[in-house]
């Protein structure tokens, strides 16, 4: 098997599975600490492999990186936009699909809303604890300390990429490319897009894509 070093397989994709990883985080605004943090690996790990995405992406600035529409091969994003092409309606109906509300204390707010308000919990990683509001998901998610923030609307759609064409051509300012956030074990996949309102105030957009893999 031709290798890219010692020990290394050649990837066919344009990033490495950890480089697509990291740009993932970038891409949903992380800092280099952050992202080390998640991961459990140092600061410069990371710049080094934000250094390899750029490189190879021909980019020169952090924020080309964050604003760009690239999706890993192998994805069920991937997969479902090939077996899809151009037969997807991309004026379907968009729902709300979530709603995010900061905590100062996640593990004592998880409690309140599932325990006291009495709201079903459908999964937690991280700082981050989800309930279903009837079909709509809560999101709680921990303050780090930056103040007052205000609640984000998730628009949920079919089609991430056709959304974002359409919402652009309308004049729409996005501030984060369609990105994966998470991966579930059962390889379903959650992305994500972030635009602005007429105010300048955050919406997002959301879809999920479950992997054809048995």
């Amino acid at each position: 098997m031709a290798t890219n070093g010692p020990g290394r397989p050649r990837h066919d994709d344009v990033l490495t599975p950890t480089e697509w990883r990291v740009a993932e985080f970038v891409r949903h605004g992380l800092t280099n600490r952050q992202i080390a943090d998640g991961m459990g690996v140092s600061p410069d790990a990371i710049k080094f492999h934000v250094g390899n995405a750029l490189s190879k992406l021909g980019f020169s600035k952090r924020g080309e990186l964050r604003l760009w529409q690239g999706v890993a091969k192998g994805s069920a994003l991937q997969r479902r936009r090939q077996a899809v092409g151009d037969s997807a309606d991309l004026e379907a109906f968009t729902m709300l699909g979530q709603v995010a509300r900061t905590a100062r204390d996640i593990e004592a707010a998880r409690a309140w809303y599932r325990d006291v308000l009495g709201l079903p919990e459908l999964y937690t990683f991280g700082k981050l604890s989800f309930f279903d509001l009837g079909g709509v998901r809560l999101m709680l998610a921990e303050d780090e300390g930056g103040g007052a923030q205000q609640s984000i609307l998730y628009l949920r759609v079919p089609d991430l990429h056709a959304r974002k064409d359409i919402l652009e051509q309308r004049g729409v300012k996005f501030t984060h490319a369609p990105h994966m956030i998470h991966r579930h074990e059962d390889g379903t996949e959650e992305w994500m897009a972030f635009f602005e309102d007429n105010e300048g105030r955050p919406l997002g957009l959301m879809t999920q894509v479950r992997s054809e893999t048995r």
